[in-house]
This record gives C-alpha cells, sequence and structure tokens, in this order.
C-alpha cells in the first residue's frame, strides 16, 4: 500500500548551499531519486540563524523549481551551538512513557535556557552498569529557531514533517553505508561553511556530539582579505580554480593557513571527549577543499576517511554519477534527512 507513495525530501538548509535529497524505498534498500543542490548568497544564515528570511524563501522556492521537487513533504534539520543543546545523561531507570511525562523536570538542570524556551526530545540508550540507571540522550532547541525554519519551509510551499538534527542525520546515513564495529570510536564530523557538526560513535551509538561555530568560511574570508577578491571569486579560488592575479602557491599558503585554524577546532572538540578516536568520517563543504583531508590527517595523527553518503544506495543511470561522486560529501545531512519517514521516533 505504501509503494508508489512519495517519500519526504531531506532539505538541508546550510549556510553556503540548500541540498536536497529524496530516496526511493526500494526491496532490500534505497534508490536515489531526487538529488540538487543551489548557492545561497552570503550572510542569510549565521551560526544557523536565519538572518534574511525573504531571500531564503526565494531561494527555496528556486531550488524547488530547479529540482522539480513533485512531493510537498520536507524533513529539515538545526544545527548551531548557541540554540541546540545534546547531552547525554545518566537517570533513574524508567518507561519511555514515563520519561515523556517527566522530561521537562529530568532536563532542567541539564538545560543552560528557560525550559519554556525550547522543544525537548529524548532517545533511550539502554540500561547502565549501575543497577536502576539508564543512559539517555537529551535535545534541546530554542523555540524561536525551529520556528524560524519551519516558517521559511512553509513559505516557500513545502510541508515540513520532521525537524532532525544535523549530528543524527550523519548517524543515519553512517548505519546505512558503513559496518559498524563495536567498541570503535568513530567521529563523523560535518564542516559545512560556516559550523562544523560532530557526532563520535561507539559501536555505532551516539555518544558524544558537539557544534562549533567555525567552519569553510574561514578560508573565503582569509582569500578576500590576501588579495582583495569578491566572496565569488574566493569561493573559485578555494575550490581550486584558477583566478587572475593569484598564484595558485600563493592561494594554497593562505588556504592552509585557514584550514589550521578550523583544525583546531575540530581537536579542541575531540579532546573533549576522553578517548582516543579510531577513525574520522568527514562530510560537509570543507571536504572539497584542496588539500583539507590530508592536513586533517596530518594534525589529529587518525585516519580520515571522505564521506560516501551514496555507498549503498542505488544510483539510477539518469544521475551524472562523476559528478555525484565529487559533490558526496555536501550531500550527507540531506542523505539522512532523506532515510527519515513520517512516524519515525
Amino acid at each position: 500500500m505504501f509503494f508508489g507513495r512519495r517519500c519526504p525530501i531531506g532539505l538541508d538548509i546550510g549556510s553556503a548551499y540548500l541540498k536536497v535529497v529524496q530516496l526511493k524505498d526500494t526491496k532490500g534498500g534505497y534508490e536515489l531519486d531526487l538529488f540538487d543542490i543551489l548557492p545561497l548568497p552570503p550572510e542569510l544564515i549565521i551560526d544557523g540563524s536565519i538572518i534574511d528570511s525573504p531571500r531564503l524563501i526565494d531561494s527555496l522556492k528556486e531550488l524547488v523549481r530547479k529540482a522539480k521537487i513533485k512531493t510537498k513533504d520536507a524533513v529539515i534539520s538545526v544545527a548551531g551551538h548557541s540554540s541546540v543543546i545534546i547531552k547525554r545523561v545518566s537517570l533513574n531507570e524508567m518507561s519511555e512513557e514515563e520519561l515523556s511525562e517527566s522530561i521537562k523536570f529530568e532536563a532542567e538542570q541539564y538545560i543552560p535556557f528557560d525550559i519554556e524556551d525550547v522543544s525537548l526530545d529524548f532517545q533511550i540508550i539502554g540500561p547502565k552498569e549501575e543497577p536502576g540507571q539508564m543512559d539517555v540522550i537529551l535535545i534541546a532547541v530554542k523555540k524561536d529557531m525551529i520556528n524560524e525554519y519551519l516558517s521559511v519551509v512553509k513559505e516557500a510551499g513545502l510541508n515540513p514533517l520532521i525537524v532532525d538534527v544535523n549530528s543524527f542525520a550523519l548517524e543515519n546515513v553512517y548505519e546505512i553505508n558503513y559496518e559498524i564495529e563495536p567498541d570503535k570510536n568513530t567521529a563523523l564530523v560535518s564542516i559545512g561553511a560556516s559550523t562544523i557538526n560532530m557526532n563520535i560513535l561507539k559501536g555505532g551509538i551516539s555518544v558524544f556530539t558537539r557544534d562549533s561555530a567555525s567552519g569553510s568560511n574561514l578560508h573565503t574570508e582569509a582569500l578576500q582579505r590576501e588579495f582583495s577578491l569578491t566572496y565569488e571569486t574566493a569561493e573559485r579560488l578555494k575550490k581550486g580554480e584558477q583566478v587572475e592575479n593569484v598564484s595558485p602557491e600563493d592561494a594554497l599558503s593562505v588556504i592552509r593557513s585557514a584550514s589550521e585554524e578550523i583544525i583546531g577546532e575540530v581537536n579542541r572538540s575531540l579532546e573533549y571527549f576522553h578517548e582516543d578516536i579510531s577513525e574520522v568520517i568527514l562530510s560537509g563543504g570543507c571536504a572539497l577543499v584542496k588539500d583539507f583531508p590530508k592536513l586533517l590527517v596530518e594534525k589529529l595523527g587518525v585516519e580520515v576517511k571522505i564521506m560516501e553518503p551514496f555507498k549503498n544506495i542505488k544510483i539510477p543511470k539518469r544521475f551524472d554519477m562523476a559528478y555525484l561522486e565529487e559533490i558526496a560529501p555536501i550531500a550527507a545531512v540531506a542523505t539522512g534527512l532523506a532515510l527519515r519517514r513520517s512516524g519515525d521516533r
């Protein structure tokens, strides 16, 4: 009865690009139905907060037209260290129903905002070794922020079904594409234009998440400053394109210096997690910046793989495979959102 019904789109509203992915449920897996991206003008979104709603709505409408999106249902996500709090906490053992009723009371001591100003959710991870205790992931997002996103998505003519969190969307993608190894700490790190989302999994279960306000805009700004370039020209240079009057060697030196600043932020987040990391799986626009993954390996001393969100997803022949492989790291969050279905917990 469900076959033939259109699945929701995964819509990742980043600060540099809008990304949309739609997957079809097939026997034994998923098939890519739709993928598109649209660059956004700078400074529409800063640290996850929408600064210019009318222009963002226009861009969303343009994406709907460009990608020929037929379904209205969308799964979206939020991120940002100042508006999204995710904490793993230990609580007295209770049922999901009991926790649903007492979540406000339980969360109050862990959330640095007024409890009335946030939307709360939780995921019970399982019992702890101490009798009568259980591990729970608490998620609190400022209502103002959620309402901003819901409002622009609705204004663009879409129906937001689910609001997820970027770091959990990365986990969804990891689960369908990678082998889960017990006791192995894997850091899923998405570095976009202005945020770093990190989710560390131990044996496939989330044990640590952190968002930071840093990202590949640092590359762009450094290039603009150093060579007096426009935003658009600096973006091209960052991707390794030739630009008049700028030598590739000089550009690379500026890019490397900004990369070191971003990697410093990643390293600080990893240090908050007091265990060794086996590997980093990198996604987001930074994965496409020249030499960034190589520098990340050098500085962290850990194996770094580029996220392959379409690894176990069937790709029909109508898609340009070379383009998809090149751009894939940018599609990680949108693919994770596209895996969600109405009624999911």
